[in-house]
């Protein structure tokens, strides 16, 4: 028998790839540093976010090949948007909430870019901070030295051990010379000293911060820009689907797919149980609930007057507070109830829908009874962050409420509905991002008609607020009272004199600070601001 052997040739060996990532990433991971730290270096939030986002989104457009399945995504496209409006909105207004609307836009577009066929905005953002990790691993893996210089540096360090005892030797000899003869040793001190400056201005020159900084900067750019895939939050995702299945599991019967022929504690009639249990519960929430409503309605819609020693801020936090977790408890009930095959209860299931029907309009009336509250708070008390906050929550237990019906005519899953609602908080995200809420606030707080103004408040508001506080100086003479918090969180009421005073340091120090600022940190309203109040107001 004549066997033959067949071994593979050199050149039928595939060579391993000698870099991981590609010469145009690369180049990307090499600009987006370089940019990072030029944008960001001892600079505020303003116009480098939005240079940052539109490199950020257009390096992703040039990585992506036209046929990528994250193009045809409506997900990806709105992170695309997300990330241009949300930098603009930084480069315009370098608020908090635009900064953190940035952030998340970028981190939203990563994580799309990472895994496509994610559907949640938490999931998405998640991987998109998972995955930085390994792609940093992944471009420290790829590098390589150049060619031919592993054996320049085994020549280096030939030469440096040859040269290590003459220059050992040297150092010795010269001590005991600088010891020995006083006159050599006061040359040798001088030539040393001349060697300690140029060796300290050298270091100096060299910046230890600049340099973590920069690597900082090559860190971010390699999580933006290098995908490795990150299964973890798809894999969660792909358990739940959008629509409730009915459940025939664990029951004496080979037309399931886990038949149980053991002793089952469920009975028959189990889930006419759970159905009257969901009937009684919704018919005694309405009706409690209908009393509550009747008397807000009663109380609060119509000619709301508070009554003098009324406390106002207690009616308000707490009890805004209290109705909208009452919300959130009946979205919970309800998600229980119609969780599994409640939904499939074809006997029962109109009255249980009507009943969840009614008892979530009810609610929309609860929430807007809170935002009476709110609306009240501010007409008597003036304006504030928290205030504006209620409201949008509010607009997301609306908007939540509204899923809910969704879920009990459409049969929808309890992922679908986080889903859904991610969704409508990052849209409501860019729009308190978009919203012009310090020259508001000022705009409607510095009205004479208000028993309190917290002037402490509006000065420590960003500076584009200062050209509305300087209109407006006149009001501080007439001001019923003015009030400062302090650092033990209570107010304490300060004279006009003092308030006046506040306000020329402040506008004084913005004019010497805007002016030193880079055009990296620079925004369109301090501009604006800064331009409004040139040098006349003092």
């Amino acid at each position: 028998m004549n066997t033959t052997y067949f071994w593979p040739t050199k050149s039928q060996v595939a060579p391993a790839p000698t870099h991981a990532i590609s010469t145009r990433l690369a180049s990307l991971l090499v600009v987006a540093t370089a940019l990072g730290d030029y944008l960001f270096w001892h600079e505020q939030a303003g116009i480098n976010v939005l240079v940052y986002m539109i490199f950020l989104v257009g390096a992703h457009l040039a990585l992506l090949p036209g046929y990528a399945p994250v193009r045809r995504t409506a997900g990806f496209w709105v992170a695309v948007v997300g990330c241009l409006v949300s930098g603009g909105l930084v480069a315009w207004y370098g608020s908090a909430a635009a900064g953190w609307a940035a952030l998340a836009s970028g981190l939203l577009l990563v994580g799309l870019v990472n895994q496509p066929a994610l559907r949640l905005v938490g999931s998405a953002v998640g991987t998109g901070l998972v995955g930085m990790l390994p792609a940093v691993a992944l471009v420290v893996s790829s590098l390589r030295a150049p060619k031919g210089l592993d054996g320049k540096l085994r020549r280096g360090w030939f030469y440096g051990r040859l040269l290590g005892l003459p220059l050992l030797a040297l150092v010795v000899f010269q001590t005991l010379f600088a010891v020995a003869n006083p006159q050599y040793g006061a040359l040798s001190a001088r030539l040393w000293a001349v060697l300690g400056n140029w060796l300290g201005e050298l270091l100096a020159a060299v910046s230890v911060p600049h340099l973590l900084f920069l690597l900082l900067c090559g860190v971010a750019a390699a999580g933006a820009l290098v995908a490795v895939p990150v299964h973890f939050f798809l894999d969660q995702e792909s358990r739940f689907g959008e629509l409730v299945r009915r459940q025939r599991d664990r029951v004496a019967s080979f037309g399931v797919r886990q038949p149980h022929f053991g002793h089952s504690a469920r009975g028959p009639l189990d889930l006419r149980k759970e159905w009257l249990a969901a009937v009684v519960s919704f018919g005694l929430l309405n009706a409690l609930l209908l009393v509550v409503n009747a008397v807000d309605i009663n109380w609060l819609w119509f000619g709301f007057a508070p009554a003098p020693g009324f406390d106002l801020t207690q009616f308000v936090h707490e009890g805004t507070y209290v109705l909208i977790f009452s919300i959130l408890l009946a979205v919970g009930i309800m998600l229980w109830f119609f969780r599994r095959n409640l939904n499939f209860y074809q006997r029962g299931l109109p009255a249980l829908r009507w009943g969840a029907t009614l008892w979530v309009v009810q609610n929309v009336v609860l929430a807007v009874s809170v935002g009476l509250r709110n609306y009240y708070y501010i007409a008597y008390t003036g304006l504030a962050y928290k205030r504006i906050g209620v409201y949008g929550f509010l607009f997301l237990t609306l908007f939540g409420l509204g899923t809910v019906l969704l879920k009990i005519w459409q049969q929808r899953s309890a992922f679908s509905l986080v889903r859904l609602n991610s969704w409508a908080a990052y849209a409501v995200l860019l729009l308190l991002a978009a919203g012009n809420w310090e020259i508001w606030i000022a705009e409607y707080n510095l009205q004479a008609r208000f028993p309190r103004l917290d002037i402490g408040f509006l000065l420590t508001m960003p500076p584009r607020v200062l050209p509305v506080v300087a209109a407006r100086e006149a009001l501080l003479d007439r001001a019923k009272e003015l009030v400062e918090e302090g650092p033990d969180g209570y107010f304490h009421a300060i004279t006009p004199e003092a308030a006046h005073a506040k306000l020329r340091e402040r506008l004084s120090g913005f004019r010497a600070e805007y002016a030193r600022r880079n055009w990296q940190s620079r925004t369109g309203a301090a501009t604006l601001a800064f331009d409004e109040l040139g040098n006349g107001h003092e």
